[in-house]
């Protein structure tokens, strides 16, 4: 290995410093990198007996990044592809469908406004929420402004 070149432990240091990472993500990332069969496991094993690389982080990390702007599907949708526990998503995610309606309401506020003046509208706005992961039953109550009086 040339010198100038980082190791994978540090190339695994370098991505943990920018952000939190999972196993699988560093997995995926730094394969490429790996010189020797098993190295990659080993760096991993190590980082995580010394906490560096910890699954409860990357999730408390992702929704404290994306519960203000994103529906409970899409960041549901994100820890999943990150490679975590599925009990650990499924739990994370039942606490945010808690906060559903008002978390699509504040996003709602934001980009709109005021209420839609017609269908076409209404379907836009629908729409707008849907690809932010925001459940059916929370897009209709903010759009048609049912419960307003409550907030």
């Amino acid at each position: 290995m040339n010198p100038s070149t980082p190791s994978l432990k540090g190339r695994a240091l370098r991505l943990l410093a920018a952000r939190e990472h999972s196993r699988t993500e560093l997995e995926r990332k730094l394969r490429a990198f790996e010189e020797t069969p098993g190295e990659l496991v080993r760096v991993l094993d190590e980082l995580q007996a010394k906490g560096f690389v910890d699954e409860q982080r990357v999730i408390e990390s992702v929704v404290h990044r994306r519960a203000g702007r994103l529906g409970a599907s899409r960041i549901r949708h994100e820890l999943q592809a990150k490679g975590l526990d599925a009990q650990s998503v499924q739990e994370a995610v039942a606490l945010l469908q808690g906060t559903e309606l008002e978390r699509a309401r504040a996003v709602w506020r934001k980009k709109f406004h005021e209420p839609a003046s017609d269908a076409t509208s209404r379907a836009k706005q629908m729409r707008f929420l849907a690809s932010r992961g925001f459940g059916a039953e929370a897009i209709r109550r903010v759009v048609t402004g049912a419960d307003d009086d409550e907030s």
